[in-house]
């Protein structure tokens, strides 16, 4: 399955400045008026509940830390396919035995598998994901990640032309997932650069990620996640406000840190801090290659990265659903640092991620 990730880009690695705040009241029409479409002979469902209120300069206070059992407690991952990888560790087992056997152990872990516009048919795509994971028990994690003006029209630049041709390519989605159990991170970069759009543009945005969120929530057995970029990208009062209008009381969360390169803990934070402002929802983590140090404001194949904690569902924190590898480990981020096109599989710098992720190598 191609896994065609031209999404990286430096206004999306730095700290974003103020985010424009449009008026809501101009918002929240566009927002709830797309949803009976999305979900034939179903009304749609009220104006999410406003955010409490806090004084300028004052953080809101603190709510109570939920309790409530993640989804995903005891959840066995799967471990997809990779091909090409695969290909490369065959090559390297008689010349390279040691290398070999270190890459293999990377390919041992569960990874996302990403679906977009490179998916002629992604029904069939999906459930033939699903179905391979339900014969061992396990479950499937997948990037949906087709929006459109997907990236702005940047490194990534793509996603369907339109609303309609999304609701039904989100349909095709969850048809393929059925009645089984999937984990679906929802829309990379979608809501933290959400900014780069005109008003109507944002409106509809927000209005297509809640929309979808209540389909596949609906027709399907996913455990949702909305993406919510990372701990530096942008305010933790302003990805809030995003999410909400976004649909995050209809998802089982958010995602943090997707092909990111931050640690654990200060994402953890941010997202603790973000969720004391929407009712302390759950998160996920993106642990893939956030095991090093990468200098600030480096995004595209630097030097320094290495394997993040292996993929768990048991994280001991009430919040924290899941450390997941949601970026293939391996797969460029694009022409730059001697790396192939986007998306494709670099062995070398997939070994020295390997090398660098200390619990994987020990």
């Amino acid at each position: 399955m191609r896994h065609n990730e031209k999404r990286h880009h430096a206004e999306r690695r730095r700290h974003q400045g103020p985010w424009w705040k449009p008026d809501r009241r101009s918002i929240a029409p566009a927002l709830m008026g797309g949803l009976s479409t999305l979900i034939p002979g179903r009304a749609a469902p009220a104006a999410p509940p406003a955010m409490a209120a806090s004084e300028p300069g004052r953080e809101p206070p603190e709510r109570e830390v939920a309790t409530a059992t993640s989804k995903l407690t005891r959840t066995t991952l799967h471990v997809p396919r990779n091909e090409k990888a695969e290909r490369q560790v065959a090559s390297w087992r008689k010349s390279r035995p040691e290398d070999a056997r270190l890459l293999e152990r990377m390919l041992s872990q569960p990874t996302a598998s990403w679906f977009g516009d490179w998916n002629r048919d992604v029904r069939a795509d999906v459930n033939r994901l699903v179905t391979e994971a339900a014969k061992n028990g396990s479950v499937p994690v997948m990037v949906a990640y087709n929006i459109p003006n997907r990236d702005c029209n940047q490194y990534s630049a793509g996603g369907v032309g339109d609303a309609a041709e999304y609701r039904s390519w989100v349909r095709q989605v969850a048809a393929g997932i059925g009645d089984r159990d999937a984990v679906v991170i929802l829309e990379p970069d979608a809501v933290a650069l959400v900014s780069c759009l005109t008003q109507e543009g944002q409106a509809e945005r927000f209005s297509l990620i809640r929309e979808a969120v209540s389909l596949l929530k609906k027709e399907s057995g996913a455990t949702v996640y909305i993406d919510a970029g990372h701990a530096r990208w942008v305010p933790e009062e302003e990805i809030a406000q995003r999410l909400h209008l976004a649909g995050v009381d209809l998802a089982d969360g958010f995602a943090l840190n997707v092909s990111n390169f931050l640690g654990t803990a200060e994402n953890t934070a941010y997202g603790e801090r973000v969720g004391r402002r929407l009712g302390n929802p759950h998160f996920v983590i993106d642990t893939s290659r956030n095991g090093g140090s990468v200098a600030d404001g480096e995004w595209c194949n630097p030097a320094g990265a290495a394997l993040g904690q292996t993929p768990t569902t048991e994280t001991r924190h009430p919040l924290l659903d899941a450390l997941l590898w949601i970026k293939r480990p391996g797969e460029s981020d694009g022409t730059c640092n001697g790396g192939p096109p986007a998306g494709e599989w670099w062995g070398e710098y997939a070994l020295g991620l390997a090398r660098g992720g200390t619990r994987l190598a020990g």
